[in-house]
């Protein structure tokens, strides 16, 4: 006769969102600014989204702005969040709102899996989360954290004098605590009760509340991310944005053959600079799944993508014939190479026409076109846009621009439905680059149709706002076995070489 098995138990996230940003000096808190195009909290509550073992998410928001919270939930479609409540004066006070609300609804008996974050630490990965809700099946409580890299002194005060050194631990077994701190919903629970029992009780973080009043009960330390930063700082803002910029994002792939035919079936794509590499084949892909394209470019189409007037007249027939517009990409670019100063005004002007104005324009046209069908626009930049370099000057400039552009009207067109992404091939073998650089070892380029295969799984996506890297990979190490901290420090890398 089999057992049956026990049914797993609901495992929530309570994002904690009670700060008020003082310490960064704004008159918002701190979890509402933006980072990359998008509030603080919204990558937080994202991370939870997109996580398998997270059942659903409870938002607790300081005081007076949980309206904002609610839109930006609605906005992005974040469904797993099922209640936005006010915080306490205090993180233990918010904390036992939390406690309540988790607890209602609940039978006799039933425990619940809980994960407490902060919600200004928006580069949480999902090997974090995993490991939390994995190490509650065998413990009650778990904290994560990471070693310290930095000596820790402890001081003493010395009157008028100033501090000085009391003691040096031993670093070896000092680590920096992040979160999330996670704990069966009966254990953080009881350890609240005995602590209201004491008259001097206050705590800064939850696994020291267990710590301290329920002794008996061991707290497992799950490994951390040095990447996973709580913003707080003036200085922590710019950092996670630059993080955010640098770390690669990855398109989900299709289940199949078919479901690329399911989604593409009937969707029209217009894409600039279709003649031939990237462009032509994205245009020979998606025309394989049957969607109906118009692939324009110089040499087929005489479309130049400077020219305002044609980037309208080719949207305008694409919408005649098809009656809608799903996707507008742009892979069309020139490279210039050479020294700023000895540079003729023609062809500096050709570089900004080409390589900026005229993505610039191809946005602006293709936006009631895609408003109408809650489209993407998608746009390229260079594996150089991170840093400059000698003789690429117009080059690596414009392309960087590609990804303050795609940032910048993610945000601006989000209400609107309108997703806009932008691709970052490594070394791609396409005509330009033979052109610039001449023939190249054999397997040292990216082939222009991986980018092309890539592309079409970023259109497919729900992403918006994300710069997507295409990477050769390294056979002897899967890009997943590498931390997003680790990938973006190794594209950075990369960057100083590539073009």
């Amino acid at each position: 006769m089999s057992v049956p098995h026990e049914a797993k138990p609901r495992t929530t996230a309570v994002v904690l969102a009670g700060g008020t940003g003082q310490r960064v000096g704004l008159a918002i808190p701190k979890q509402l600014l933006k980072i990359a195009g998008k509030a603080v909290i919204e990558h937080t509550l994202a991370s939870f989204e997109q996580a398998e073992s997270i059942d659903d998410v409870i938002v607790l928001m300081a005081p007076g702005f949980v309206p904002e919270v609610e839109r930006i939930v609605a906005r992005a479609g974040l469904t797993k969040v099922t209640r936005i409540i006010e915080g306490g004066s205090t993180r233990n006070e918010t904390t036992e709102r939390a406690i309540a609300a988790l607890g209602e609804g609940l039978a006799e008996g039933e425990d619940r899996n809980v994960l407490f974050h902060d919600a200004v630490r928006p580069l949480l990965s999902q090997r974090v989360i995993q490991d939390c809700v994995d190490a509650l099946e065998r413990y009650q409580a778990v904290d994560v954290a990471i070693p310290s890299a930095d000596t820790i002194i402890v001081t003493r005060t010395h009157g008028e004098d100033g501090e000085f050194i009391a003691d040096v631990p031993d670093r070896s077994r000092l680590r920096r605590g992040q979160t999330p701190q996670a704990f069966k919903l009966s254990t953080i629970r009881r350890a609240y009760e005995v602590a209201a029992g004491d008259p001097n009780f206050q705590a800064t973080d939850d696994c020291s509340v267990v710590l301290k009043y329920l002794p008996d009960v061991p707290i497992y330390v799950v490994a951390g991310d040095e990447y996973n930063m709580k913003v707080t700082q003036p200085v922590d803002v710019f950092i996670a944005d630059k993080l955010f910029q640098l770390a690669s994002s990855a398109a989900p792939r299709q289940a199949d053959e078919t479901a690329y035919r399911e989604l593409l079936a009937g969707r029209t794509l217009v894409v600039f600079g279709g003649s031939y590499g990237i462009g032509a084949d994205i245009a020979e892909l998606a025309e394989q799944y049957g969607a109906r394209v118009f692939a324009l470019g110089r040499s087929t189409t005489g479309t130049h993508v400077e020219n305002p007037e044609h980037v309208d007249d080719a949207l305008a027939q694409a919408y005649a014939e098809t009656g809608r517009i799903d996707y507008v990409i742009n892979t069309a670019g020139v490279l210039r190479i050479g020294k700023l100063a000895e540079t003729d005004n023609a062809t500096i002007e050709e570089a900004l026409k080409v390589n900026y104005l005229a993505p610039v324009h191809i946005a602006r046209a293709s936006y009631k076109y895609l408003a109408e069908t809650k489209g993407q626009l998608l746009l390229y930049t260079s594996s150089s846009y991170t840093r400059g370099r000698a003789e690429y000057s117009l080059y690596s400039s414009t392309k960087a621009a590609m990804v303050n552009l795609t940032q910048a009207l993610s945000d601006e067109w989000a209400g609107d439905g309108i997703r806009v992404n932008c691709v970052n091939p490594e070394r791609t073998a396409t005509p330009m680059r033979t052109k610039a650089f001449g023939a190249e070892p054999a397997g040292s380029l990216l082939s222009s149709e991986a980018v092309a295969r890539t592309s079409l799984d970023v259109l497919l996506s729900d992403l918006t706002g994300h710069v997507v890297d295409v990477r050769q990979q390294d056979p002897t190490r899967e890009a997943s076995e590498a931390t997003g901290f680790e990938q973006a420090l190794a594209s950075v890398l990369d960057r100083q070489e590539d073009v």
